[in-house]
């Protein structure tokens, strides 16, 4: 006959044996209490360092004017509870509501952008139908006018750039103004991409004559001419062909085009347009002809990547070299202030 087993959950009876050898032992490692690392806090409800605490419009502090151009006209202020330094933009113009609207929607996206190399848009304030930015401070200003043949120093500035478009674009955002003025550096030799969004809204809301001004140097010319290209327009690849066009003028010292940055917009239209693209000299490395090349191709599908760009020998040359050597900082090219 079977022993009769215990119902389920209820333990049977023990017998008499030994619970363990007692010739079979290992033994616990020594814990050094002098090398014990805490654990990390777990993260807070505000999602940590990529969000910023919401800041009232009264206790900025407005010193003085930084820059200005056709969108607005930037202070440096000072966040009195904290002290902190930051950037104040305010957008030209009395919009209307649908206007203010988009306006309003961009910047509230742009607020979730966190990336080194790109300016950070910290909060928006709506003063009596005046929209005002307020933004990450980038105290050695734009790389407009800069001069910066060393091929190093432009590759590591190509590098930063490119990360953040590919970061924008991973995110389906779309610049859509890519130009040395756009460009901001700070005394750490950080560079970052600035005015985006809020500049695409502008841009439709503008005559072609006022939004253009200044700004159609910089754009591909399927943008300009909406009969090439099958009138398909690919802002990310646009963004590719005003990146190239920007590290071009960077190196000759010049706008690349022959033409007047600043002329009228029938000459740029047909230089843009009409003229082969650009091309780096033959005493530029032929890395960096090559890379140029794959920016300003006339066809948007033949211009590579910002990822792809990414792993072009001359910017994967730039960043091995700086890290053997620290590299002239990038500020220190800049044009003197007016």
């Amino acid at each position: 006959m079977k022993p009769i087993q215990p119902p389920p959950g209820v333990i049977g009876p023990v017998k008499n044996r030994p619970r363990r050898r007692p010739d079979l032992s290992l033994p616990l490692p020594h814990r050094d209490v002098s090398l014990a690392v805490p654990l990390p806090l777990p993260p807070t409800s505000g999602g940590g360092s990529t969000t910023s605490e919401p800041k009232s419009y009264s206790d900025l502090v407005r010193g003085n004017r930084i820059g200005s151009g056709a969108g607005g006209t930037v202070y440096r202020v000072v966040h009195r509870p904290t002290s902190r330094v930051y950037a104040l933009k305010i957008i030209n113009g009395n919009h209307d509501d649908t206007v203010r609207g988009q306006i309003c929607r961009e910047i509230k996206i742009l607020r979730d952008v966190n990336h080194p190399n790109v300016v950070k848009c910290h909060e928006m304030f709506d003063q009596n139908g005046e929209i005002q930015v307020l933004l990450e401070l980038m105290d050695q200003g734009s790389l407009e006018g800069a001069h910066i043949s060393n091929e190093q120093q432009l590759s590591d500035l190509s590098r930063q750039i490119l990360n953040g478009l590919a970061y924008l674009h991973g995110r389906h955002i779309v610049h859509r103004d890519i130009k040395p003025s756009n460009l901001l550096i700070n005394s750490d030799n950080n560079v970052k991409i600035a005015d985006f969004g809020v500049s695409r809204v502008l841009a439709q809301t503008l005559s072609p004559c006022k939004s253009s001004v200044g700004t159609i140097a910089y754009m591909s010319p399927e943008r300009i001419n909406t009969d090439l290209n099958q009138g398909m327009y690919d802002g990310c690849a646009g963004d590719i062909w005003s990146f190239g066009v920007s590290v071009l003028e960077f190196f000759l010292g010049r706008f690349p085009f022959n033409v007047n940055r600043l002329g009228d917009w029938a000459s740029l239209m047909c230089a843009i347009c009409m003229s082969k693209p650009p091309q780096a000299p033959a005493t530029a490395s032929p890395e960096f002809r090559h890379f140029v090349s794959c920016c300003l191709q006339r066809e948007p599908g033949r211009r590579q990547t910002a990822v792809q760009l990414l792993q072009h020998p001359f910017v994967r040359r730039g960043a091995i070299q700086s890290q053997n050597k620290s590299p002239q900082n990038l500020h220190q090219l800049l044009p003197p202030p007016h």
